[in-house]
């Protein structure tokens, strides 16, 4: 495959009149490296933040062995890709018959689950034709915590009640081999304590269950950088989740788990999108909130952008955009910052959208269709690259004499 230096050869060698997603391999195998080599435990990536299967062969090459998947058309897709990984099943709602197949077809050993109803279904669609139980279930009860902490919540629809907790982990124990507590403090979150408050929480419910506890998964969460949200480094929630995961009542060999998404994929992909008209400080582009910028149009995310025109050379301004369907909520706020002169038929780089990005386009209204290419160049932000300066750091000196 031919590989691009950066954008600007791309828009010079194929004008493009379509979106083109711009693919770093090399962004992607730095990331997953920095998690096996870092993380005190178990990386699982979160297939949904990117299910390509070129990005799934890459974590898996630099040793993302595990991958969690959240639904049945997930889990063959993953087991295509990477035959050789191992598959958790970690959406908490599924049907029997997913169940099944990903149990007897797919070699799945590990579901999560927040409710009774959802245990009796596995137990009963892994069991064998005679009726006899699976002995070798690895099942995670997900507890509820707070998403306080981050910028998109996912708090209010899975998760089991801390006071309600003791009674299913309890039940739970007595139908695997191997039982686990996980939960998700929400996407991008922007300071290590959000582990800290959902670990204590894990504490209380281990100790009211007074069960043997083999894992602990303390899901994704983990952020990666965007304009305006400059988070600590990853080695400060790594040290934080070690230090409380130690602490805890659970058996002395049992393992820690987490599963990114968005900090092993954000930084994998870039797209490049053609003002197709400029409307005062309104730009009319051809990608939008049915594509890649789901994001950007539904919860307002602001991602990094760059002109690729050699020709601009007014100050910054602030722009909003307009996706290309015949939709008003085709919107995108922003703001967006780049050269005052910018205009039709000028092209744009929007960066660090690997996670939630292509995964999330749609073909409404004809629009959709996106060319991907490989590049050589950065992602416009690192976490992994090792010069990022700490955000907390300040370059002020005070002379106290």
């Amino acid at each position: 495959m031919h590989i691009y230096p950066d954008a600007s050869a791309v828009v010079r060698d194929l004008s493009p009149d379509e979106p083109v997603i711009l693919n770093r391999p090399q962004a992607a195998a730095r990331a997953a490296r920095f998690f096996v080599e870092n993380f005190p435990g178990k990386s699982l990536y979160a297939v949904k933040a990117n299910p390509s299967p070129a990005l799934l062969r890459i974590l898996f090459d630099n040793g993302i062995t595990h991958f969690d998947v959240a639904s049945i058309a997930e889990v063959r897709l993953a087991r295509e890709a990477v035959p050789e990984a191992t598959l958790c099943f970690m959406h908490p709602v599924k049907t029997s018959r997913a169940i099944r197949e990903a149990y007897h077809q797919h070699g799945v050993k590990t579901f999560s689950l927040d409710t009774v109803e959802e245990l009796e279904k596995i137990v009963a669609a892994c069991s064998d034709d005679q009726g006899n139980p699976a002995t070798d279930l690895r099942l995670l009860v997900r507890l509820r915590v707070s998403s306080e902490y981050a910028e998109l919540s996912l708090a209010s629809k899975f998760g089991i009640d801390l006071a309600d907790a003791g009674d299913l982990l309890q039940i739970t124990r007595q139908h695997c081999d191997w039982l686990g507590v996980c939960f998700h403090v929400g996407s991008q979150a922007m300071s290590p304590f959000a582990y800290v408050q959902a670990l204590e929480r894990v504490r209380a419910a281990i100790a009211d269950a007074s069960v043997v506890i083999d894992m602990i998964d303390v899901g994704g969460g983990f952020p990666s950088i965007y304009p305006e949200m400059e988070p600590p480094p990853l080695e400060d929630y790594f040290a934080v989740i070690h230090r409380h995961f130690e602490a805890l009542p659970i058996a002395y060999n049992a393992e820690l788990w987490c599963e990114p998404g968005r900090a092993l994929a954000a930084e994998y992909s870039s797209l490049i999108v053609r003002v197709e008209k400029r409307r005062g400080d309104e730009l009319y582009i051809n990608d939008g909130a049915y594509g890649a910028l789901y994001d950007a149009a539904h919860v307002g995310w602001r991602f990094p952008v760059v002109a690729l025109e050699d020709d601009l050379r007014d100050p910054v301004e602030e722009f909003a955009f307009f996706g290309p369907t015949c939709d008003d909520a085709d919107f995108m706020q922003g703001p967006f910052l780049l050269p005052g002169d910018i205009k039709a038929d000028d092209y744009i780089e929007i960066g660090m959208l690997g996670a939630y990005g292509a995964a999330m386009k749609t073909g409404f209204n004809g629009f959709g269709d996106a060319q991907q290419v490989d590049v050589a160049d950065e992602p416009m932000a690192s976490q992994f690259r090792g010069d990022r300066k700490d955000p907390r750091e300040s370059d002020n000196v005070v002379n106290l004499r």
